[in-house]
């Protein structure tokens, strides 16, 4: 039972990939990468609202009156890593945008912990722990660096910075979300009921930049794309859905440890395969000497952050 769970750990960091390049399609058929976005979100509220309600769960919505505000906002975080991967993706490609999730994602795991945020429990960080983090930071920019210049003109890597910050920034809101879904897997005592819970708040969130945006003329979603965008178009809330069905599976089963790590593993290797082949209508970039070093060392950095 195990060995299944830690493959399908490694198995859902992989579709990560394909959710982010589905979303890009979805934001190509309604032209809108918040209108995209607040779609994907809506459909796997959907989902994980269906799959507590078939397990009986979703009762303990009763007790959300008794819940802090902010446990209900770890859901945002979706939102962030959703609309990041629909940018970032056809700028940078997936491999350099799933670096970035992960830098994040290890990074700020290393400020919660150390500094027991969030409820967490404060745990010393040990040398290895510290090396594990350079490893990752080297390997991102090592990753960034050797990232092929696009056709036409080229683009100096100061004038990627804000993109870069955005995927590190989006990364470091998924163990966030984690922390702040713990606390509230715990008030309600109904994991997929705290998941859809979260999903919603995401929702809600998106909702209301979608609004903000179509208020002030800066975005109109249009749903005539959908007709001709690929089926796969529409994995995306799937995945997202099937990716916290995944881990609220494995990690009390097997551990955060094997779970992140494997995880991670999926992730960069079919970003490096999607990026390598040009698949999902994706732009190809050649996976380069360079750029394997790159993913190697990330990878090290943040399996023996996940050991030590």
């Amino acid at each position: 039972m195990n060995g299944a769970l830690l493959c399908l750990a490694f198995l859902a960091g992989a579709l990560l990939a394909v959710q982010a390049a589905a979303n890009v399609q979805l934001n190509r058929a309604v032209n809108s990468p918040a209108g995209a976005a607040a779609l994907q979100l809506v459909l796997a509220a959907a989902l994980l609202a269906a799959l507590a309600g078939g397990l009986g769960t979703l009762t303990a919505l009763g007790r959300l009156g008794a819940v802090a505000p902010w446990h209900l906002g770890g859901g945002m975080a979706s939102a962030l890593y959703i609309a990041a991967g629909i940018v970032l993706f056809p700028r940078l490609g997936a491999l350099v945008s799933v670096g970035l999730f992960i830098s994040g994602q290890v990074l700020a795991s290393l400020v919660l912990d150390g500094l027991g945020l969030l409820g967490l429990a404060r745990e010393a960080i040990s040398v290895g722990t510290l090396l594990g983090a350079l490893a990752v930071i080297v390997g991102m920019v090592v990753v960034v660096r050797a990232q092929p210049a696009p056709a036409g003109p080229s683009r100096p890597v100061r004038r990627r910075l804000p993109l870069v910050g955005l995927g590190l920034l989006a990364g470091a809101g998924l163990p966030v979300q984690a922390a702040v879904n713990a606390r509230l897997r715990a008030d309600l005592e109904a994991p997929f009921a705290a998941a859809t819970v979260s999903f919603l708040a995401a929702t809600v969130s998106m909702l209301a930049v979608l609004a903000a945006l179509v208020l002030t003329g800066r975005t109109t979603p249009t749903a005539r794309g959908l007709a001709d965008m690929p089926w796969w178009g529409w994995l995306g809330a799937l995945v997202g859905a099937a990716y916290v069905t995944v881990s609220l599976l494995a990690v009390p089963a097997v551990g955060a440890a094997p779970t992140v790590a494997l995880t991670v593993a999926g992730q960069q290797i079919a970003s490096a395969v999607v990026d390598h082949n040009g698949m999902l209508r994706l732009p190809r970039r050649p996976v380069t000497r360079a750029r394997l070093l790159g993913v190697g060392t990330l990878l090290a950095g943040a399996v023996l952050i996940q050991l030590t």
